[in-house]
């Protein structure tokens, strides 16, 4: 016969074990249900050309003209371009990793960083890194590569910030809300179980990838950001500051090279 305190010994062993078996089954989702995500991203949701393709694949060639005609020959193309490329960024960080938290880990979306209540505190952190941040976009914005590259949206010489690019921008900062919820709460919070802290750096290096088509200074500031950025998530258990302070970095950087391009007087 066992003991009481044997059987207090198996008891906690068997719990650690199930524990143990819990967390690494959800490292396992949330890594392949990343690099889905990631896939998707960057071959298909984003790419209207594949989309074209797909409809006439499927045998809908009505719908893929029209689609052809949005895309490449409508007065409206390029903005129509980007609203698929942002909803499609929209899609590929969300869909996926929803359907898992509920249908597969069945746990609540709000311990993936969505928390608001009690983050108030965290702010001024936040605050700072983004008075940081700014001197260096701006300092950046001066530079051939950042004028290229910086607003996505080309407006044409006299054209108003309104429709077009005021429309991009509603588009471009729900991106960023998907985007802090993919690598600051889907991937941080639900590898820390696990991996703790270390999850911050786990989830950097798709995220510094993300960035290998913008010019290199953002690249290797996307290192540093991801780091910062991921550490104030797990800290806080919030995403919110941290679509602040990307939103913001963001409107100074289309900003800027609206400025340096004479858009703005």
């Amino acid at each position: 016969m066992l003991n009481l305190e044997e059987m207090h010994l198996i008891s906690a062993s068997r719990l650690r074990r199930d524990n143990l078996t819990g967390d690494r089954r959800q490292v396992v989702v949330v890594l392949v249900i990343s690099a889905l995500s990631l896939t998707f991203l960057n071959f298909g949701t984003t790419n209207p050309a594949w989309f074209v393709a797909m409809l006439e694949m499927l045998g809908a060639g009505g719908w893929a003209e029209r689609a052809r005609d949005a895309f490449e020959r409508s007065d409206s193309a390029q903005l129509n371009r980007l609203l698929f490329w942002g909803g499609g960024q929209i899609l590929a960080y969300t869909l996926l990793p929803v359907a898992a938290i509920k249908l597969i880990l069945k746990d609540s979306i709000g311990n993936y960083g969505l928390r608001i209540k009690g983050t108030g505190s965290h702010g001024g952190t936040y605050a700072v890194l983004l008075a940081l941040s700014v001197p260096f976009v701006v300092l950046a914005s001066f530079t051939a590569a950042f004028q290229a590259k910086y607003p996505f949206y080309d407006l044409a010489p006299g054209e108003g910030l309104w429709p077009g690019m005021a429309l991009w921008w509603v588009v471009y900062g729900l991106q960023f809300v998907a985007l802090e919820f993919f690598f600051r709460g889907f991937m941080v919070h639900g590898l820390s179980k696990r991996f703790g802290y270390l999850s911050v750096f786990v989830m950097m290096v798709p995220y510094n990838m993300l960035h290998y088509s913008k010019p290199v200074a953002e690249a290797l500031a996307a290192i540093l950001g991801g780091v910062i950025l991921g550490s104030l998530s797990l800290r806080s258990r919030s995403i919110w500051w941290g679509v602040g302070v990307h939103v913001g970095v963001a409107a100074t950087m289309d900003v800027a090279a609206l400025a340096h391009k004479g858009f703005l007087w």
